[in-house]
């Protein structure tokens, strides 16, 4: 679908210093950790994001929930360190998926399975993280071309669950997204998945509210080592 791509003057400056689709996976397959920002507060995000990073979660994705989210993405592009890997989330449609690509988003993640979104990603060599639920929405989502399908909600599946998909699967790379604690993060990894998707437990709300960024930095080594520790028990 060659319609998708995207003027090369519409795309953000910063593209130009994008990684690929692959480097991005890599990366974040090496961080394993993306953290799910859904602040209401804008003008706290830049704060949020440079405590979590200096704690060891450096795989960011900001949700379209929060206010301004394109504007901010495009904003924290030119700030944030090299190390750290912007993307977008709850991204469902191709009018955003344009603009946070724009904006210089570096992965697209999705709640729901959206081929469009899939294709348009594939097309600017854009990482993409659609969210599935059943092994035939998961399967469709690998086919299409996702490079990363994002089991959501996990809360009511665990663990156990990705362990089963990745026996038919074991090709498929998954990130769970919801029921990830600081504490289980390793159970969803010795079960298969390459990195999860974790929110509300890293960003302490009260800490944030507070401006209390070094709780967010110790939470988030919290989590990385704990992340570390299950690649390590794999491993063996």
């Amino acid at each position: 679908m060659k319609y998708y791509m995207l003027p090369k003057a519409a795309v953000h400056e910063l593209n130009d210093n994008r990684m690929t689709r692959n480097e991005t996976i890599q990366k974040i397959s090496a961080l394993g950790v993306v953290a799910v920002i859904r602040l209401q507060d804008g003008k706290k995000l830049f704060k949020v994001v440079e405590a979590i990073s200096l704690g060891g979660v450096k795989a960011i994705e900001i949700t379209m929930t929060v206010p301004n989210a394109v504007r901010l993405i495009a904003e924290l592009s030119s700030l944030i360190s090299s190390d750290v890997v912007l993307g977008a989330g709850t991204v469902t449609d191709v009018n955003t998926a344009e603009q946070v690509i724009n904006a210089g988003a570096q992965f697209v993640v999705s709640p729901i399975l959206n081929t469009a979104v899939i294709t348009l990603c594939n097309a600017n060599d854009v990482a993409c993280m659609p969210g599935c639920y059943t092994p035939t929405e998961i399967f469709t989502a690998w086919n299409t071309g996702a490079d990363i399908v994002k089991v959501f909600p996990a809360t009511s599946l665990g663990p156990k669950y990705i362990k089963d998909i990745a026996g038919p699967f074991p090709h498929i790379k998954m990130m769970p997204t919801g029921g990830v604690t600081i504490e289980n993060v390793g159970d969803w990894i010795v079960a298969g998945a390459v990195a999860v998707g974790i929110g509300s437990d890293l960003l302490d709300k009260k800490a944030i509210d507070d401006e209390r960024y070094e709780v967010l930095t110790e939470r988030a080594s919290r989590v990385y080592t704990n992340f570390k520790s299950a690649v390590e028990q794999n491993r063996k």
